[in-house]
């Protein structure tokens, strides 16, 4: 049985209604983390916390000082081992306004809820199968002073998300009113050309992703060139491999972009590359 925890009361995961006067639930007044767990271990938690609590005051919200990263990996290991999951999983970690008024609230406090679900794997793997994708064009996504946070409004994700099985495609990728391309419906984008990365900079309008920084710094460190550049349909058609990144996933290579058909050596480098971190990073945590 799998429990969730709704501002420190634990209840059954299938026994826990939203409250008809939420706020995330009436207005999307809210920010949230979707986290992967190792051994029942999340990663990187510390990224998470700091962009979750970031996001939270771009909202205008009231963070109690103890909401560390030491905090949530408390609790969210305590719900892993009630919950059973004790190898590979995903945890939702949100932050909402309380309760109370219309538009304008009447307290900028918050409360916290954790849910958590078992995947297969324990350690991240790559798609077998590439993902054929195409570029989104009902909807934008521009720059503003929360596009870099996992905001509980993603209406634009979901329409695009809903295109894609209208075009019985993996997913559609992002783009802001000047046609740059910044992400997927639930990654960011890296594109490989000549053994270089290219990543979409979050002034261009991009989610600042925990795995998207992860990826930049693990380049860096094995002294793999990735710069931060704005990326355009065209750069898709000359590019040698494009991947996507998200924090439970890790990475998920693309196969197509229309009729451009791409490689994948690069994307399977970083999963083993990201397998030995995070490794680490549990080894270090259980001493």
């Amino acid at each position: 049985m799998l429990y969730v925890n709704n501002n420190e009361t634990i209840v059954a995961a299938d026994e826990f209604a939203v409250g008809a006067n939420s706020r995330a639930y009436l207005y999307g007044d809210g920010v949230f983390e979707s986290i992967r767990l190792r051994n029942g271990v999340p990663l990187n938690i510390e990224n998470h916390v700091q962009r979750l609590v970031q996001g939270a005051k771009a909202l205008k919200m009231r963070v109690p000082i103890y909401f560390t990263p030491e905090f949530f990996e408390i609790r969210i290991r305590e719900l892993c081992k009630k919950s059973g999951i004790r190898e590979g999983g995903k945890c939702r970690l949100s932050l909402d306004r309380i309760s109370g008024g219309t538009y304008a609230p009447i307290s900028s406090e918050v409360q916290f809820f954790i849910e958590v679900s078992p995947i297969a794997e324990n350690d991240f793997q790559l798609n077998l199968k590439g993902h054929e994708v195409d570029i989104f064009t009902d909807f934008k996504k521009n720059f503003s002073p929360i596009s870099q946070f996992k905001t509980k409004n993603a209406l634009v994700s979901v329409l695009g998300a809903i295109k894609a099985q209208e075009k019985q495609l993996d997913d559609m990728l992002l783009t802001n009113d000047k046609s740059q391309i910044l992400e997927s419906t639930n990654s960011n984008l890296f594109v490989v050309s000549n053994s270089i990365l290219y990543t979409p900079p979050v002034a261009d309008g991009c989610l600042a992703g925990t795995m998207r920084m992860q990826v930049i710094n693990l380049a860096i460190k094995h002294g793999i060139r990735v710069y931060e550049s704005s990326i355009l349909p065209s750069n898709l058609l000359i590019a040698d491999e494009i991947f996507l990144t998200n924090a439970v996933k890790g990475i998920t290579w693309v196969g197509g972009y229309r009729t451009k058909r791409y490689f994948n050596s690069v994307a399977k480098r970083f999963v083993g590359l990201l397998n030995e971190h995070s490794q680490m990073e549990i080894e270090n945590k259980l001493l």
